[in-house]
């Protein structure tokens, strides 16, 4: 899902035409942290509706995922310059990733460790933030990364399939949980000082890049905590 509207290839803008669209893009970035922070109430809206639907959910996951993936790279496609109809297919796609989640957070409260979901998302916070203001305050410029983490990327869901279907190993699944994580830490470098330049047309492709970031680093978070739990 990561691939969204990316340009693996962009340049980051020149410096004059930065300064001459800074207010701009101070405002641009607003908006999209705002559409951000309304797509987590979506998704936080989606998982608790169906929280009691876990067993069906699990049962037609396939199903919501391919989904999801028709909105994001169909829905959200189609509905570029189209206000109203790109806010509900944004709100569309991340109302159902939080219905994905359902089946996880539901074993997670299931086990006795439901606190472990609301110390998940303060970390995935204070890290996303943290990288978010590195990236717009950082000098250096990072839009050539594009390439090495698209195939880095297609590295990781290939070796996830790999696991999951085949391997079925603890310790690989593990391994690229962890991984996961970092490639979307480094992610949200490179998509923050995307959108800081104006790498993006609409605030509703940078929110969605930003939330498929902190959505990824969410998740594997919560599994690996979920793996190794705290005493309580």
């Amino acid at each position: 899902m990561a691939l969204y509207d990316r340009d693996y290839t962009n340049n980051t803008i020149n410096a004059g035409y930065a300064h001459e669209t800074e207010s701009v893009s101070v405002n641009f970035m607003k908006k999209t942290y705002q559409l951000l922070a309304a797509s987590m109430v979506a998704a936080s809206v989606g998982a608790y509706v169906t929280m009691p639907y876990a067993v069906e959910i699990m049962q037609y996951k396939w199903f919501i995922f391919g989904a999801e993936l028709l909105i994001l790279f169909f829905g959200l496609g189609m509905s570029k310059g189209k206000p109203g109809l790109n806010l509900f297919m944004l709100f569309a796609f991340t109302f159902l990733t939080g219905v994905s989640l359902v089946p996880l957070l539901a074993s997670l409260i299931g086990a006795g460790s439901g606190g472990t979901i609301g110390t998940a998302f303060l970390m995935t916070s204070v890290l996303f933030g943290a990288l978010s203001i590195f990236a717009i305050n950082s000098k250096s410029d990072f839009s050539n990364w594009g390439k090495p983490l698209f195939i880095t990327l297609i590295i990781v869901v290939v070796a996830s399939l790999v696991n999951y279907f085949i391997l079925k190993s603890p310790i690989m699944h593990i391994v690229i949980t962890a991984g996961i994580l970092l490639l979307f830490s480094i992610f949200t470098i490179y998509d923050t000082q995307n959108i800081a330049n104006g790498a993006y047309d609409s605030e509703v492709d940078a929110a969605i890049s930003l939330y498929l970031d902190f959505l990824n680093m969410f998740t594997a978070i919560l599994q690996l905590l979920g793996l190794f739990p705290g005493d309580d």
